[in-house]
Protein backbone atom coordinates (compact mmCIF):
# COMPACT_ATOMS: atom_id res chain seq x y z
CA UNK A 1 0.00 0.00 0.00
CA UNK A 2 1.35 3.39 -0.93
CA UNK A 3 1.70 5.95 1.82
CA UNK A 4 2.05 8.81 -0.64
CA UNK A 5 -0.93 11.17 -0.63
CA UNK A 6 -2.38 11.14 -4.10
CA UNK A 7 -5.61 12.20 -5.74
CA UNK A 8 -6.88 8.85 -6.94
CA UNK A 9 -9.66 10.35 -9.07
CA UNK A 10 -7.46 12.04 -11.65
CA UNK A 11 -8.00 10.60 -15.09
CA UNK A 12 -7.16 11.72 -18.54
CA UNK A 13 -10.15 12.96 -20.46
CA UNK A 14 -11.31 10.32 -22.84
CA UNK A 15 -13.92 10.05 -25.50
CA UNK A 16 -16.46 7.30 -25.45
CA UNK A 17 -18.92 6.02 -28.01
CA UNK A 18 -21.85 5.60 -25.63
CA UNK A 19 -25.13 7.31 -26.42
CA UNK A 20 -25.99 10.37 -24.36
CA UNK A 21 -29.20 8.46 -23.54
CA UNK A 22 -27.27 5.69 -21.76
CA UNK A 23 -29.08 5.17 -18.47
CA UNK A 24 -27.27 5.10 -15.15
CA UNK A 25 -28.79 4.20 -11.82
CA UNK A 26 -27.10 5.42 -8.68
CA UNK A 27 -27.87 3.89 -5.28
CA UNK A 28 -26.61 5.95 -2.34
CA UNK A 29 -26.49 4.98 1.33
CA UNK A 30 -28.00 7.58 3.67
CA UNK A 31 -25.61 6.63 6.49
CA UNK A 32 -22.68 9.08 6.70
CA UNK A 33 -24.46 11.63 4.45
CA UNK A 34 -21.60 14.15 4.50
CA UNK A 35 -19.55 11.51 2.72
CA UNK A 36 -22.16 9.75 0.58
CA UNK A 37 -23.74 12.97 -0.71
CA UNK A 38 -20.30 14.08 -1.90
CA UNK A 39 -19.71 10.71 -3.58
CA UNK A 40 -23.06 11.03 -5.36
CA UNK A 41 -22.33 14.57 -6.50
CA UNK A 42 -18.96 13.41 -7.87
CA UNK A 43 -20.60 10.59 -9.81
CA UNK A 44 -23.43 12.70 -11.22
CA UNK A 45 -21.14 15.61 -12.16
CA UNK A 46 -18.76 13.21 -13.92
CA UNK A 47 -21.56 11.59 -15.93
CA UNK A 48 -22.87 15.02 -16.94
CA UNK A 49 -19.33 16.18 -17.84
CA UNK A 50 -19.01 13.09 -20.06
CA UNK A 51 -22.10 14.17 -22.02
CA UNK A 52 -24.84 12.02 -20.53
CA UNK A 53 -28.27 13.56 -20.10
CA UNK A 54 -29.48 14.51 -16.64
CA UNK A 55 -32.72 12.66 -17.43
CA UNK A 56 -30.69 9.49 -18.01
CA UNK A 57 -29.31 9.49 -14.47
CA UNK A 58 -31.60 8.25 -11.71
CA UNK A 59 -30.66 8.33 -8.05
CA UNK A 60 -32.21 6.51 -5.12
CA UNK A 61 -31.22 6.36 -1.48
CA UNK A 62 -31.14 3.34 0.79
CA UNK A 63 -30.81 3.46 4.59
CA UNK A 64 -27.26 2.11 4.80
CA UNK A 65 -24.50 0.39 2.91
CA UNK A 66 -25.86 -3.08 3.68
CA UNK A 67 -28.93 -2.21 1.58
CA UNK A 68 -26.91 -1.15 -1.50
CA UNK A 69 -27.08 -4.57 -3.24
CA UNK A 70 -30.85 -4.88 -2.91
CA UNK A 71 -31.33 -1.30 -4.08
CA UNK A 72 -29.14 -2.10 -7.08
CA UNK A 73 -31.14 -5.24 -7.79
CA UNK A 74 -34.39 -3.23 -7.73
CA UNK A 75 -32.93 -0.93 -10.40
CA UNK A 76 -31.60 -3.80 -12.49
CA UNK A 77 -35.01 -5.45 -12.51
CA UNK A 78 -37.28 -2.43 -12.83
CA UNK A 79 -35.57 0.74 -14.06
CA UNK A 80 -34.17 -0.11 -17.52
CA UNK A 81 -30.65 1.03 -16.64
CA UNK A 82 -27.45 0.17 -18.44
CA UNK A 83 -25.29 0.31 -15.31
CA UNK A 84 -25.72 0.80 -11.57
CA UNK A 85 -23.32 2.69 -9.33
CA UNK A 86 -23.43 1.80 -5.62
CA UNK A 87 -22.11 4.46 -3.25
CA UNK A 88 -21.68 4.16 0.49
CA UNK A 89 -19.31 4.53 3.39
CA UNK A 90 -18.52 2.18 6.26
CA UNK A 91 -16.14 3.48 8.92
CA UNK A 92 -14.30 1.10 11.23
CA UNK A 93 -15.65 1.08 14.75
CA UNK A 94 -14.85 -0.85 17.89
CA UNK A 95 -16.74 -4.00 16.88
CA UNK A 96 -16.56 -6.49 14.01
CA UNK A 97 -19.71 -4.99 12.44
CA UNK A 98 -17.48 -3.19 9.92
CA UNK A 99 -16.05 -6.48 8.63
CA UNK A 100 -19.44 -8.15 8.28
CA UNK A 101 -21.01 -5.23 6.40
CA UNK A 102 -18.06 -4.69 4.05
CA UNK A 103 -17.75 -8.38 3.20
CA UNK A 104 -21.49 -8.84 2.62
CA UNK A 105 -21.81 -5.76 0.41
CA UNK A 106 -18.75 -6.57 -1.69
CA UNK A 107 -19.84 -10.18 -2.25
CA UNK A 108 -23.39 -9.23 -3.21
CA UNK A 109 -22.36 -6.45 -5.58
CA UNK A 110 -19.97 -8.90 -7.23
CA UNK A 111 -22.81 -11.42 -7.53
CA UNK A 112 -25.12 -8.84 -9.14
CA UNK A 113 -22.53 -8.12 -11.85
CA UNK A 114 -22.44 -11.77 -12.85
CA UNK A 115 -26.11 -12.66 -12.30
CA UNK A 116 -27.38 -9.73 -14.38
CA UNK A 117 -24.46 -9.46 -16.82
CA UNK A 118 -24.47 -5.71 -16.27
CA UNK A 119 -22.01 -3.34 -14.62
CA UNK A 120 -22.77 -2.83 -10.93
CA UNK A 121 -20.01 -0.60 -9.64
CA UNK A 122 -18.54 -0.92 -6.15
CA UNK A 123 -18.24 2.62 -4.78
CA UNK A 124 -18.15 1.71 -1.10
CA UNK A 125 -15.59 3.47 1.05
CA UNK A 126 -14.22 1.18 3.77
CA UNK A 127 -12.09 3.43 5.94
CA UNK A 128 -10.52 3.36 9.37
CA UNK A 129 -11.86 6.79 10.33
CA UNK A 130 -13.94 9.76 9.23
CA UNK A 131 -10.90 11.76 8.05
CA UNK A 132 -9.94 8.98 5.62
CA UNK A 133 -13.51 8.95 4.31
CA UNK A 134 -13.49 12.74 3.78
CA UNK A 135 -10.16 12.47 1.95
CA UNK A 136 -11.78 10.01 -0.50
CA UNK A 137 -15.06 11.90 -0.91
CA UNK A 138 -13.73 15.05 -2.54
CA UNK A 139 -10.65 15.61 -0.41
CA UNK A 140 -6.93 15.08 -0.94
CA UNK A 141 -7.42 11.51 -2.25
CA UNK A 142 -10.06 12.47 -4.81
CA UNK A 143 -13.65 11.35 -4.98
CA UNK A 144 -14.57 7.68 -5.23
CA UNK A 145 -17.87 8.75 -6.83
CA UNK A 146 -15.92 10.13 -9.79
CA UNK A 147 -13.98 6.88 -10.06
CA UNK A 148 -17.19 4.84 -9.88
CA UNK A 149 -18.78 6.84 -12.71
CA UNK A 150 -15.70 6.40 -14.90
CA UNK A 151 -15.65 2.67 -14.12
CA UNK A 152 -19.31 2.40 -15.21
CA UNK A 153 -18.58 4.16 -18.50
CA UNK A 154 -15.52 2.01 -19.18
CA UNK A 155 -17.38 -1.22 -18.41
CA UNK A 156 -20.18 -0.25 -20.81
CA UNK A 157 -17.57 0.51 -23.47
CA UNK A 158 -16.01 -2.90 -22.88
CA UNK A 159 -19.41 -4.55 -23.20
CA UNK A 160 -20.04 -2.77 -26.49
CA UNK A 161 -16.58 -3.67 -27.82
CA UNK A 162 -16.97 -7.35 -26.95
CA UNK A 163 -20.47 -7.53 -28.44
CA UNK A 164 -19.29 -5.75 -31.60
CA UNK A 165 -16.40 -8.20 -31.96
CA UNK A 166 -18.81 -11.14 -31.68
CA UNK A 167 -20.96 -9.72 -34.46
CA UNK A 168 -17.99 -9.41 -36.82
Amino acid sequence: MSSKKKNLSEFNSFSHSLSSDTRFGIIVAEWNPEITDSLCKGAVDTLLDQGFKETSIITYKVPGSFELPLGAQYLLENAEVDAVICLGCVIQGETRHFEFICQAVSQQISRLNLDYNMPVIFGLLTTDNFDQAKARAGGINGNKGVEAAIAAIKMLQLRDSVFAAQES
